[in-house]
């Protein structure tokens, strides 16, 4: 973990992906990061794996780990009155308060804005949304499928708009770029605090960080009065900057947006040198013209030979191209592996496995992440932090309020 929010404290009441992947990122930054749990239920998610929902091999369960890394679990009972005072008691010594609860709930639980900073009135207050604060949603839950994917115009942006089914989002796809955001405000909101000594109430939605992720094609739609076309393969404005299909099905990525400058050499390692002064492709202005003809040229040519072939020779090629990899080949990719992109940690069963970094590092120095808690592993060593003892403890448990 990095050291730059050492001595920061967090105290997290969220579930699923979104609000708990702002927490990870936090915890990735060196904070102390609590996350709160009910003791008989904890974190739903913790569930998905044994009820079948997603798919889990070898005695890790993903969902929980890749957002809960690096914090610590207290299973405490908020429902009763010793048990929300042992909230509070966190509070009290807690830099930031996180949460996903809706209005409703934060009110009737005796944890909303106002109700905590009764207790500590220079904590950071960060919610996470499905729709914003205000509106007729306000108080309505969204997952980031609805919120985001949906709503938000990413699945549209995604489809073909002839009509059919437009693409799925992957697990969770608009949750940790939600939780990034949250992350970002959060640290934002200490730097002012400790310049002005005054806490702010941090806000991130689902359908807002769809609205910042699709702004070009938003703010281009509002401008011209109508959707902005989506990209065609067949015919792409700029046949180098697309995607092309090699002889065993794999697919590379050129981005020659100076598409001139790189024109001879492209075609030269393509063993296509009579495209270069052919009069149709010469340059940008008459490959625009004829680019369904040129995009089929190029097809043709990369589906001719394998990978492998192509790999080597682009080696060395100046202009922009890749790989398009799976998400297992990512995990075997040197440069990924390099830079410290995928850290390793080890859960209580003694298994080890890879863990996606959050995108910032410091002083380039690779995250070195631990595991996600257990349901309720940190309950007694917090409660002794906060100066309970032994006995008191156990009656705690005794009454079911803590684990």
């Amino acid at each position: 973990m990095s050291d730059i929010l050492s001595g920061i404290r967090v105290v997290e009441i969220a579930a699923w992906t979104f609000v708990p992947a702002a927490g990870a990122v936090l915890a990735d930054w060196g904070a102390d990061v609590i996350k709160i749990e009910h003791p008989e239920t904890g974190d739903p998610q913790r569930g998905l794996i044994s009820s079948g929902v997603v798919s889990g091999a070898g005695g890790v369960n993903h969902f929980v780990e890749q957002p809960n890394r690096g914090k610590r679990s207290v299973a405490i009972d908020t429902r009763t009155p010793d048990g929300l005072e042992l909230l509070l008691k966190i509070v009290e010594t807690a830099d930031v308060f996180l949460t996903n609860l809706l209005p409703d709930s934060r009110e009737r639980m005796g944890i909303d804005v106002d109700q905590i900073r009764a207790r500590n009135p220079k904590i950071i207050y960060a919610r996470g949304h499905g729709y914003g604060t205000k509106g007729e949603l306000a108080a309505q839950g969204g997952f980031d499928l609805a919120a985001y994917w949906a709503r938000g115009g990413i699945g549209d942006a995604y489809s073909l708009g002839d009509g059919s089914y437009p693409a799925i989002q992957r697990p969770a796809f608009g949750d940790v770029y939600g939780g990034l955001s949250i992350a970002a405000g959060i640290a934002g909101a200490l730097l002012k605090r400790e310049r002005t000594g005054e806490p702010s109430v941090v806000d991130v939605s689902l359908l807002n960080a769809a609205i910042w992720q699709l702004g070009p094609d938003i703010v281009g739609a509002g401008i011209t009065g109508q959707d902005i076309p989506k990209f065609n393969l067949e015919e792409m404005p700029n046949p180098v900057a697309s995607m092309y299909k090699t002889k065993d099905g794999r697919f590379v990525a050129f981005v020659l947006l100076q598409a001139d400058r790189f024109w001879s050499d492209f075609c030269t390692r393509l063993g296509r040198t009579d495209l270069i002064d052919d009069a149709r492709y010469a340059n940008a202005a008459v490959r625009f013209g004829n680019r369904a003809d040129c995009i089929a040229e190029l097809r043709k040519t990369f589906e001719s030979e394998g990978l492998a072939h192509w790999e080597q020779a682009f080696a060395g090629f100046e202009g922009v191209w890749d790989v398009m990899h799976t998400a297992h080949e990512v995990h075997s990719d040197p440069q990924a592996i390099e830079n410290g992109y995928l850290p390793r940690a080890t859960n209580t069963s003694g298994i080890e496995f890879a863990l996606a970094a959050s995108p910032v590092q410091f002083d380039e120095t690779p995250l070195d992440l631990e595991r996600a808690p257990e349901h309720g592993e940190h309950t007694d060593a917090l409660l002794a932090e906060l100066g309970f003892s032994e006995e008191e403890i156990i009656e705690f448990k005794i009454n079911s309020v803590v684990l």
